[in-house]
Order: C-alpha cells, then sequence, then structure tokens
C-alpha cells in the first residue's frame, strides 16, 4: 500500500510506469514527472481504466475513496466511467439552468406576440430588478423566499405595480421551466397574500345626471382650443382611455366603416382595440378631418405637430370650465360604465368598449369584438349624452 512519503518518493523515469495501491488502484507516473491516480476493473467482460484525477490535487484518501465508489457502481451493475460522464453532463446542464438563461429564452419565445413598448418594460423589469438577485443562480434551487425578497425590493421604493408585474412574469418563467422539465416548482406562484396592495385610486367622476348635463352645458361654452374642447368631447362619447385618444391616429380612422383603430404600441395589451363610432362621434371627426387631416394625429400637439397633444390637455379643459376636482378623463369611463349598467346593457360589450382584461377564456374567442352590439349601445350613450342638455 502506498504512503505519502512513498509517492513524494517516486520519481519520473524513461517510460510511463506505475505504483500500485491496492485493489487495482495504482498511481500513474509519466516521463514528465505528473502522477495521477487510476483505477482497473472489468464490466462485461472487458478491462477498463478509470482516470481518478492528478495528484496531489486528488490526494491519496480522496483516491481510495473513489476507488471505493467505483466498486460500489459495479456491484450494481454500473460502468464507474459512464457515470462520470454522465455526471459532467447534468452538470453542465444545471449551470444552463440558471434563472437568467431560461427567463431569457421565455423572453425570446413571448416577445414575437407583443408590442415593442410592452417587452421593452418586461425585459427592462428583468434586467433592472430580478436578474442582479436570481440571475445566476440556478432556477431549481430559487425558494419562494429569495422570490419574495426581490419583489419586497421593488415594493420598498413605491413601485407596486411594477412588483406586481415582475411577480407575475416570473411566475410564467417559473412555469416555462417546470412545462420544458428543468423545475420542479413555482416559488412566485403564492406570494400574492405577502405582497404589499397598490391603494385604490378613486378617480373623480360626474355621479348624475344634473352633474352631466352642468359639465356638459359648461364644455359647449369653453373658449379656449378648439381641438382640446373636441377632444374631451369625443372622450365622453368614446370612453377610450385618455393615451389611446390622444395617440389616435388619421390613418386608422375609418370612415366607411365608423370604425377607429387603436394600434397595439399603444394599448399595450398584446391587441389591437376597435371603437366603433356612433353618428355625434363620427360628425366629430369629420369637422376635425380638414383641420388637422394632413398630419399623423387626429388631435397634434400644438408645439410639435408630429406628437400627439399633451395628457395633460383634457385635464386643463376640465379645470377652466369649473370642474377640478369633479372630473376627470377616467371619470367618464366610470360613469360610462355605471349608466349603461344601469340600463341593462350587456356586460361583455360594456367591457369590451372600455377594453378590460376579460377573466375567462371566452375572450380568445372574440376575434368580432362583439362591434355589431357595441354599435348600437355606442348610439344609446351619446344619444343619452346629447339629450342631457337637448
Amino acid at each position: 500500500m502506498l504512503t505519502i512519503k512513498s509517492i513524494e518518493a517516486a520519481k519520473p523515469k524513461d517510460k510511463a510506469y506505475k505504483v500500485n495501491d491496492y485493489e487495482s488502484l495504482y498511481l500513474y507516473i509519466t516521463p514528465s514527472g505528473t502522477k495521477s491516480w487510476r483505477y482497473d476493473y472489468q464490466i462485461d467482460g472487458k478491462r477498463k481504466t478509470l482516470t481518478i484525477g492528478r495528484y496531489p490535487y486528488i490526494s491519496l484518501s480522496e483516491a481510495r475513496e473513489e476507488k471505493e465508489l467505483a466498486k460500489k457502481l459495479l456491484q450494481q451493475g454500473r460502468d464507474p466511467i459512464l457515470e462520470r460522464k454522465r455526471s459532467k453532463l447534468l452538470a453542465n446542464i444545471d449551470r444552463d439552468n440558471t434563472f437568467g438563461k431560461i427567463a431569457r429564452e421565455w423572453f425570446e419565445a413571448k416577445k414575437s406576440s407583443w408590442s415593442p413598448n410592452y417587452w421593452g418594460d418586461i425585459i427592462g423589469i428583468l434586467e433592472r430588478d430580478v436578474f442582479p438577485t436570481l440571475g445566476n443562480r440556478l432556477i431549481n434551487d430559487i425558494k419562494p423566499l429569495e422570490m419574495l425578497a426581490v419583489l419586497k425590493a421593488i415594493e420598498n421604493r413605491g413601485a407596486l405595480e411594477v412588483a406586481k408585474k415582475a411577480k407575475g412574469r416570473c411566475s410564467e418563467i417559473f412555469r416555462y421551466a417546470i412545462v420544458t422539465g428543468r423545475a420542479e416548482n413555482n416559488p412566485a406562484r403564492d406570494l400574492t397574500s405577502a405582497m404589499k396592495k397598490k391603494k385604490q385610486k378613486n378617480y373623480p367622476f360626474l355621479a348624475t345626471a344634473d352633474e352631466m348635463r352642468e359639465f356638459m352645458l359648461a364644455l359647449s361654452r369653453y373658449s379656449g382650443s378648439l381641438l382640446t374642447r373636441y377632444a374631451t368631447l369625443l372622450l365622453i362619447y368614446t370612453v377610450p382611455r385618455t393615451i389611446e385618444l390622444l395617440s389616435m391616429k388619421w390613418c386608422n380612422v375609418d370612415f366607411d366603416q365608423q370604425l377607429v383603430t387603436i394600434e397595439a404600441d399603444v394599448v399595450k395589451k398584446d391587441r389591437i382595440h376597435l371603437i366603433p363610432l356612433s353618428k355625434q362621434a363620427l360628425a366629430i371627426l369629420k369637422f376635425l378631418h380638414p383641420i388637422t387631416g394632413d398630419g399623423v394625429y387626429v388631435f397634434p400637439n400644438r408645439v410639435r405637430i408630429n406628437e400627439p397633444m399633451s395628457n395633460g390637455a383634457i385635464l386643463h379643459v376640465i379645470r377652466r370650465i369649473g370642474f377640478a376636482n369633479r372630473a376627470t378623463g377616467h371619470g367618464f369611463r366610470h360613469q360610462f360604465s355605471t349608466v349603461l349598467n344601469e340600463n341593462g346593457f350587456n356586460r361583455d360589450w360594456i367591457e369590451k368598449q372600455l377594453n378590460h382584461e376579460e377573466g375567462n377564456v371566452r375572450g380568445v374567442y372574440n376575434h368580432a369584438q362583439y362591434l355589431e352590439g357595441r354599435r348600437e349601445m355606442m348610439q344609446w350613450y351619446a344619444d343619452y349624452i346629447d339629450k342631457l342638455t337637448a
């Protein structure tokens, strides 16, 4: 049997030779002086040699331990060389199974179905808030507490909406890893109850018909910018989000079909939004076309005509006519929903007109977007608004 002293005493010779330890374990010494541990064995009638590693990086005791492991594998009918190759392969796979690598793979698979603005937002959240902590971690090793710590760091800077997005997208990444066989659990799945809740913002809205009548009369007497007055009026008749209205382009106005298309990169919901036009809304657009129709936007910026009107323009009108803290662009949407629900209109039509996400599978089949029903509903609503001041 070898000892440390005998190993150190073994010197290189003109030809490679071996110095035996026991049970076919030996030290192989080359003419250059390299010493490595090897183990000879037989399996399926074939003689094989397992190279354990170089001395002194692998000590005598470690070499003997490796030899004992090889013997156990042989007793189980398993080839030590093949098992070592398999272990290395799995180790390489593990190195590739980091959260960051799988997240980018997931992102590339999803990217084509998102608008540039939206996918830029998502990869920005991952790179800024998630990858610095979890990017190099093996995805199957990440625990719920680690995931929660990342989300809490986002919350602590007051970005509750970003934390919510990060949680949702990380959960999707873990699900992707599970179905592709690289993870077993989703540590982001059950964290909602541990996260801060965003306080519901209460948008002022005109709660009664009398208040709306007062507003419409005040708007009709507004002596400021013609464009902002008509933008406010069109917002009331069509109830998109303010950014959707002000980003409206003439190329997306179809006078023949009486329809406006809001592009997916404006909606930020991975889909276009169609707005059927009432006679009143159509009349406003026909009136405005000779004024701004040579440009890109229906409501261009007063200074930079190739950009849309500022979001604050409509709020400025609302303040000027005396309704500050009583009405908002979002409030018109709330009022629209209240009036139409009270008058028995189809809830699906209302939600689609407001461009809200649908909470179940029927949205998948809703390619037509209930257009005919919504045309009827929007005409009724425009007539309702007009009757207030008739």
